[in-house]
Protein backbone atom coordinates (compact mmCIF):
# COMPACT_ATOMS: atom_id res chain seq x y z
CA UNK A 1 0.00 0.00 0.00
CA UNK A 2 1.41 3.04 -0.71
CA UNK A 3 2.10 6.30 1.25
CA UNK A 4 -0.79 8.70 1.59
CA UNK A 5 -0.89 11.32 -0.75
CA UNK A 6 0.74 13.96 -1.41
CA UNK A 7 4.10 12.25 -1.58
CA UNK A 8 7.12 11.72 -4.42
CA UNK A 9 8.10 9.17 -6.17
CA UNK A 10 10.93 8.15 -8.15
CA UNK A 11 10.61 5.85 -11.01
CA UNK A 12 13.36 3.46 -10.31
CA UNK A 13 14.33 2.51 -14.30
CA UNK A 14 13.58 5.83 -15.26
CA UNK A 15 16.07 7.25 -13.35
CA UNK A 16 18.56 4.59 -13.92
CA UNK A 17 18.68 4.89 -17.79
CA UNK A 18 19.12 8.87 -17.26
CA UNK A 19 22.21 8.37 -14.94
CA UNK A 20 23.40 5.75 -17.73
CA UNK A 21 22.83 8.25 -20.77
CA UNK A 22 24.16 10.84 -18.91
CA UNK A 23 27.61 8.98 -17.86
CA UNK A 24 27.95 7.02 -21.32
CA UNK A 25 27.53 10.51 -23.07
CA UNK A 26 30.29 12.53 -21.27
CA UNK A 27 32.52 8.79 -21.38
CA UNK A 28 32.12 9.12 -25.35
CA UNK A 29 33.22 12.50 -25.31
CA UNK A 30 36.03 11.87 -22.59
CA UNK A 31 34.82 14.03 -19.92
CA UNK A 32 34.87 13.62 -16.32
CA UNK A 33 31.19 13.90 -14.55
CA UNK A 34 30.36 15.05 -11.07
CA UNK A 35 26.79 15.40 -10.47
CA UNK A 36 25.49 17.62 -8.92
CA UNK A 37 23.52 16.17 -5.50
CA UNK A 38 21.82 19.54 -4.44
CA UNK A 39 18.72 18.08 -6.72
CA UNK A 40 18.16 14.82 -5.21
CA UNK A 41 20.12 14.86 -1.59
CA UNK A 42 19.58 11.15 -1.34
CA UNK A 43 23.02 8.69 -0.48
CA UNK A 44 20.97 5.96 -2.88
CA UNK A 45 21.50 8.16 -5.89
CA UNK A 46 24.57 9.89 -5.14
CA UNK A 47 26.03 5.91 -5.26
CA UNK A 48 24.14 5.02 -7.92
CA UNK A 49 26.08 7.94 -9.75
CA UNK A 50 29.44 7.32 -8.92
CA UNK A 51 28.58 3.08 -9.81
CA UNK A 52 28.16 4.50 -13.25
CA UNK A 53 31.55 6.40 -13.27
CA UNK A 54 30.67 9.62 -12.19
CA UNK A 55 34.44 10.89 -10.66
CA UNK A 56 33.01 12.28 -7.70
CA UNK A 57 29.87 14.82 -6.44
CA UNK A 58 29.15 18.72 -6.91
CA UNK A 59 27.56 19.71 -3.44
CA UNK A 60 26.25 23.73 -2.72
CA UNK A 61 26.74 23.96 1.16
CA UNK A 62 28.77 22.50 3.46
CA UNK A 63 26.24 20.64 5.29
CA UNK A 64 25.34 18.35 2.01
CA UNK A 65 29.17 18.15 1.77
CA UNK A 66 29.22 16.49 5.60
CA UNK A 67 25.96 14.58 4.88
CA UNK A 68 27.48 12.72 1.84
CA UNK A 69 30.93 12.86 3.69
CA UNK A 70 29.74 10.47 6.29
CA UNK A 71 28.26 8.18 4.07
CA UNK A 72 31.54 7.38 2.44
CA UNK A 73 30.89 9.41 -0.96
CA UNK A 74 33.47 11.82 -0.16
CA UNK A 75 35.15 13.11 -2.80
CA UNK A 76 32.89 16.48 -2.94
CA UNK A 77 33.30 19.83 -4.80
CA UNK A 78 31.65 22.97 -3.12
CA UNK A 79 30.13 25.07 -6.39
CA UNK A 80 29.76 28.03 -4.57
CA UNK A 81 31.78 30.90 -3.82
CA UNK A 82 31.83 30.27 0.24
CA UNK A 83 32.45 33.14 2.38
CA UNK A 84 34.08 31.29 5.34
CA UNK A 85 33.43 31.99 9.24
CA UNK A 86 34.53 30.11 11.77
CA UNK A 87 32.02 27.61 11.62
CA UNK A 88 32.68 26.80 8.36
CA UNK A 89 36.09 26.60 8.56
CA UNK A 90 36.37 24.37 11.53
CA UNK A 91 33.20 21.78 9.59
CA UNK A 92 35.55 22.12 6.73
CA UNK A 93 38.95 21.40 8.32
CA UNK A 94 37.30 18.58 10.04
CA UNK A 95 36.01 16.77 6.61
CA UNK A 96 39.28 17.07 5.58
CA UNK A 97 40.99 15.39 8.59
CA UNK A 98 38.98 12.28 8.10
CA UNK A 99 40.03 11.76 4.23
CA UNK A 100 37.20 13.91 2.54
CA UNK A 101 38.47 15.05 -1.12
CA UNK A 102 37.31 18.85 -0.95
CA UNK A 103 37.11 21.35 -3.30
CA UNK A 104 35.34 24.92 -3.11
CA UNK A 105 34.48 27.74 -5.28
CA UNK A 106 36.07 31.48 -4.60
CA UNK A 107 35.47 33.93 -6.67
CA UNK A 108 37.40 37.57 -4.95
CA UNK A 109 40.61 38.01 -3.69
CA UNK A 110 38.87 38.81 -0.44
CA UNK A 111 37.46 35.53 -0.38
CA UNK A 112 40.80 33.20 -0.46
CA UNK A 113 41.55 35.59 2.45
CA UNK A 114 39.13 34.97 4.62
CA UNK A 115 39.54 31.46 3.52
CA UNK A 116 43.39 32.02 4.63
CA UNK A 117 42.28 33.38 8.09
CA UNK A 118 40.66 30.28 8.63
CA UNK A 119 43.16 27.91 8.33
CA UNK A 120 42.35 26.03 5.29
CA UNK A 121 45.14 26.13 3.41
CA UNK A 122 46.49 22.99 2.82
CA UNK A 123 43.37 21.29 3.67
CA UNK A 124 41.13 22.09 0.80
CA UNK A 125 41.23 22.87 -2.32
CA UNK A 126 40.24 25.70 -4.69
CA UNK A 127 38.29 25.95 -8.15
CA UNK A 128 37.82 29.95 -9.49
CA UNK A 129 34.33 30.85 -10.17
CA UNK A 130 33.64 32.64 -13.15
CA UNK A 131 31.07 34.74 -14.53
CA UNK A 132 29.83 32.72 -17.94
CA UNK A 133 26.76 35.32 -18.72
CA UNK A 134 24.37 34.11 -15.76
CA UNK A 135 25.44 37.10 -13.91
CA UNK A 136 24.96 35.70 -10.10
CA UNK A 137 28.14 34.95 -8.64
CA UNK A 138 31.73 34.41 -10.12
CA UNK A 139 34.73 37.00 -11.54
CA UNK A 140 35.59 38.19 -15.15
CA UNK A 141 37.07 35.63 -16.75
CA UNK A 142 40.25 37.93 -17.92
CA UNK A 143 40.32 38.08 -13.29
CA UNK A 144 40.44 34.30 -12.65
CA UNK A 145 44.42 34.80 -13.11
CA UNK A 146 44.19 36.96 -10.08
CA UNK A 147 42.02 35.00 -7.68
CA UNK A 148 44.20 31.69 -8.86
CA UNK A 149 47.66 33.62 -7.92
CA UNK A 150 46.43 34.92 -4.00
CA UNK A 151 44.92 31.52 -3.51
CA UNK A 152 48.55 29.75 -5.03
CA UNK A 153 50.13 32.55 -2.89
CA UNK A 154 48.81 31.37 0.06
CA UNK A 155 49.23 28.03 0.03
CA UNK A 156 45.92 26.45 -1.64
CA UNK A 157 46.23 23.70 -4.55
CA UNK A 158 44.07 25.50 -7.43
CA UNK A 159 42.65 22.76 -9.05
CA UNK A 160 40.95 24.52 -12.08
CA UNK A 161 38.16 26.73 -13.00
CA UNK A 162 34.29 26.63 -12.94
CA UNK A 163 31.54 28.25 -14.28
CA UNK A 164 27.23 27.94 -14.42
CA UNK A 165 25.65 28.70 -17.13
CA UNK A 166 22.71 29.57 -15.87
CA UNK A 167 21.03 31.37 -18.38
CA UNK A 168 20.57 28.25 -20.32
CA UNK A 169 17.47 28.42 -17.92
CA UNK A 170 15.15 29.94 -20.92
CA UNK A 171 13.55 28.43 -24.32
CA UNK A 172 15.97 27.72 -27.01
CA UNK A 173 19.26 29.24 -25.01
CA UNK A 174 20.56 25.98 -24.21
CA UNK A 175 23.39 26.46 -27.05
CA UNK A 176 23.70 30.04 -26.82
CA UNK A 177 24.59 29.13 -22.86
CA UNK A 178 27.14 26.72 -23.36
CA UNK A 179 28.77 28.51 -26.16
CA UNK A 180 28.76 31.63 -23.41
CA UNK A 181 30.19 29.32 -21.09
CA UNK A 182 32.96 28.12 -23.75
CA UNK A 183 34.18 31.23 -24.52
CA UNK A 184 34.38 32.68 -20.89
CA UNK A 185 36.38 29.57 -19.75
CA UNK A 186 38.53 29.43 -22.49
CA UNK A 187 39.30 33.43 -21.39
CA UNK A 188 39.69 32.36 -17.85
CA UNK A 189 42.38 29.62 -18.84
CA UNK A 190 44.49 31.41 -21.07
CA UNK A 191 44.74 33.95 -17.98
CA UNK A 192 45.66 31.65 -15.49
CA UNK A 193 48.05 29.93 -18.32
CA UNK A 194 49.87 33.46 -18.54
CA UNK A 195 50.08 33.68 -14.80
CA UNK A 196 51.50 30.71 -14.47
CA UNK A 197 49.19 28.35 -13.19
CA UNK A 198 47.83 25.31 -15.30
CA UNK A 199 44.02 24.62 -14.52
CA UNK A 200 43.53 20.45 -14.07
CA UNK A 201 39.91 21.00 -13.96
CA UNK A 202 37.69 23.07 -16.37
CA UNK A 203 34.43 22.42 -14.91
CA UNK A 204 30.73 23.58 -16.44
CA UNK A 205 27.98 22.41 -17.56
CA UNK A 206 24.11 22.37 -16.56
CA UNK A 207 21.34 20.05 -17.46
CA UNK A 208 19.38 22.03 -20.07
CA UNK A 209 23.00 22.72 -21.67
CA UNK A 210 24.10 19.70 -21.06
CA UNK A 211 23.84 18.02 -24.62
CA UNK A 212 25.18 21.52 -26.39
CA UNK A 213 28.55 21.17 -24.07
CA UNK A 214 29.13 17.89 -25.24
CA UNK A 215 28.78 19.05 -29.19
CA UNK A 216 30.60 22.21 -29.03
CA UNK A 217 34.08 23.09 -28.87
CA UNK A 218 35.24 23.95 -25.27
CA UNK A 219 38.13 23.31 -23.05
CA UNK A 220 35.68 21.99 -20.62
CA UNK A 221 37.05 18.59 -18.76
CA UNK A 222 34.45 18.20 -16.47
CA UNK A 223 30.30 18.49 -16.51
CA UNK A 224 28.13 19.01 -13.45
CA UNK A 225 24.60 18.40 -14.58
CA UNK A 226 22.03 18.21 -11.98
CA UNK A 227 18.23 17.94 -12.58
CA UNK A 228 18.67 15.26 -15.17
CA UNK A 229 18.90 12.82 -13.05
CA UNK A 230 15.46 12.99 -12.22
CA UNK A 231 13.92 15.51 -14.38
CA UNK A 232 11.45 18.15 -13.63
CA UNK A 233 8.23 20.21 -15.65
CA UNK A 234 11.20 22.94 -16.16
CA UNK A 235 12.94 20.46 -18.47
CA UNK A 236 10.08 19.17 -20.41
CA UNK A 237 8.68 22.56 -21.06
CA UNK A 238 12.57 23.78 -22.56
CA UNK A 239 12.51 20.15 -24.51
CA UNK A 240 15.31 19.46 -22.40
CA UNK A 241 13.75 16.20 -21.44
CA UNK A 242 10.79 14.28 -22.71
CA UNK A 243 8.16 13.52 -20.48
CA UNK A 244 9.34 9.33 -20.94
CA UNK A 245 12.23 10.59 -19.13
CA UNK A 246 11.00 12.33 -15.96
CA UNK A 247 11.36 10.21 -13.03
CA UNK A 248 10.07 12.14 -10.19
CA UNK A 249 6.10 13.00 -9.69
CA UNK A 250 4.49 13.71 -6.89
CA UNK A 251 0.94 11.49 -6.40
CA UNK A 252 -1.80 13.40 -5.34
CA UNK A 253 -5.66 12.88 -5.05
CA UNK A 254 -8.19 14.64 -6.60
CA UNK A 255 -10.30 16.16 -4.26
CA UNK A 256 -12.40 18.67 -5.94
CA UNK A 257 -14.26 19.29 -8.91
CA UNK A 258 -14.03 22.92 -8.12
CA UNK A 259 -15.65 25.10 -11.39
CA UNK A 260 -15.09 22.61 -13.58
CA UNK A 261 -10.93 22.16 -12.38
CA UNK A 262 -9.09 19.40 -10.22
CA UNK A 263 -8.28 20.37 -7.10
CA UNK A 264 -5.05 18.10 -5.94
CA UNK A 265 -4.55 17.94 -1.79
CA UNK A 266 -0.77 19.00 -3.71
CA UNK A 267 0.22 22.05 -2.74
CA UNK A 268 3.70 24.79 -2.79
CA UNK A 269 4.49 22.93 0.35
CA UNK A 270 5.35 19.57 -1.72
CA UNK A 271 5.87 20.85 -5.27
CA UNK A 272 7.50 24.40 -4.96
CA UNK A 273 6.37 27.40 -5.62
CA UNK A 274 9.06 28.12 -8.43
CA UNK A 275 7.43 29.44 -11.58
CA UNK A 276 9.75 31.01 -14.37
CA UNK A 277 8.30 33.83 -16.10
CA UNK A 278 7.96 31.97 -19.17
CA UNK A 279 6.38 28.92 -17.60
CA UNK A 280 2.86 27.78 -18.65
CA UNK A 281 1.77 26.47 -15.43
CA UNK A 282 3.02 26.17 -11.29
CA UNK A 283 3.53 22.30 -12.74
CA UNK A 284 2.00 19.48 -15.03
CA UNK A 285 0.42 16.63 -15.11
CA UNK A 286 2.61 13.56 -16.33
CA UNK A 287 -0.07 11.42 -17.92
CA UNK A 288 -2.53 14.50 -19.44
CA UNK A 289 0.39 16.38 -21.32
CA UNK A 290 -2.21 19.54 -22.21
CA UNK A 291 -2.99 20.03 -18.41
CA UNK A 292 -1.65 22.78 -15.91
CA UNK A 293 -1.80 23.87 -12.48
CA UNK A 294 -3.19 27.07 -12.85
CA UNK A 295 -3.51 27.89 -9.28
CA UNK A 296 -1.28 27.28 -6.56
CA UNK A 297 -1.32 27.78 -3.09
CA UNK A 298 -0.33 25.81 0.72
CA UNK A 299 -2.00 22.66 -0.18
CA UNK A 300 -3.88 23.16 -3.04
CA UNK A 301 -3.26 22.85 -6.84
CA UNK A 302 -6.02 24.36 -9.32
CA UNK A 303 -5.34 22.20 -12.55
CA UNK A 304 -7.48 23.34 -15.58
CA UNK A 305 -7.54 20.23 -17.86
CA UNK A 306 -8.23 21.53 -21.10
CA UNK A 307 -10.43 19.51 -23.36
CA UNK A 308 -9.72 16.02 -21.00
CA UNK A 309 -12.40 14.65 -18.92
CA UNK A 310 -11.77 15.42 -15.56
CA UNK A 311 -10.21 12.30 -13.54
CA UNK A 312 -13.01 11.15 -10.87
CA UNK A 313 -12.83 12.44 -7.20
CA UNK A 314 -10.51 10.96 -5.15
CA UNK A 315 -8.35 9.31 -8.18
CA UNK A 316 -4.18 9.68 -7.92
CA UNK A 317 -2.48 11.52 -10.46
CA UNK A 318 1.00 12.25 -11.25
CA UNK A 319 2.52 15.60 -10.81
CA UNK A 320 5.76 17.00 -12.49
CA UNK A 321 6.80 19.78 -10.07
CA UNK A 322 8.26 22.83 -12.04
CA UNK A 323 11.53 22.42 -9.92
CA UNK A 324 12.22 18.53 -8.54
CA UNK A 325 15.29 20.50 -6.71
CA UNK A 326 13.18 22.52 -4.42
CA UNK A 327 10.57 19.55 -4.58
CA UNK A 328 12.53 17.39 -2.97
CA UNK A 329 13.55 19.82 -0.29
CA UNK A 330 10.33 19.83 1.43
CA UNK A 331 9.93 16.34 1.93
CA UNK A 332 11.60 13.74 4.24
CA UNK A 333 11.80 10.89 1.58
CA UNK A 334 11.36 9.77 -1.69
CA UNK A 335 8.93 6.85 -2.16
CA UNK A 336 10.94 4.52 -5.07
CA UNK A 337 8.30 2.83 -7.31
CA UNK A 338 9.52 0.22 -10.52
CA UNK A 339 8.31 1.79 -13.78
CA UNK A 340 4.81 1.46 -14.07
CA UNK A 341 3.82 0.14 -10.57
CA UNK A 342 2.19 2.59 -8.06
CA UNK A 343 1.52 0.01 -5.43
CA UNK A 344 3.55 -0.75 -2.77
CA UNK A 345 6.91 1.28 -3.29
CA UNK A 346 10.08 -0.58 -3.44
CA UNK A 347 11.70 1.06 -1.28
CA UNK A 348 11.60 4.63 0.78
CA UNK A 349 14.69 6.56 0.77
CA UNK A 350 15.75 9.27 3.19
CA UNK A 351 16.28 12.79 1.68
CA UNK A 352 19.82 12.71 3.78
CA UNK A 353 20.93 16.59 3.28
CA UNK A 354 17.33 17.76 3.48
CA UNK A 355 17.45 21.13 4.98
CA UNK A 356 21.35 21.45 5.14
CA UNK A 357 21.78 24.93 3.89
CA UNK A 358 24.65 25.86 5.65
Amino acid sequence: MSPSTPFLSVDLERMQANIARTADAATARGLALRPHAKTHKCIEIGRMQLAAGAVGLTVATVGEAEVFAAAGLDDLFIAYPLWVDADRAARLSHLAAIGANIAIGVDSVEGVQRLTRGGLAGRVAVRVEIDAGHHRSGCEPTAAADVAIAAARAGFDVEGVFAFPGHAYAPGAGHPAAVDEARALTIAVAAMHDAGIAPRVVSGGSTPSFDAALAIDSPVTELRPGVGVLGDAQQWELGTMPATDLALTCHATVVSHAGGRLVLDAGSKVLGADRPAWATGHGRLLDHPDARIVLLSEHHAVVDMGDEALPALGSIVRVVPNHVCTAINLVDELAVHHHGTDAQPAAAWRVAARGRNS
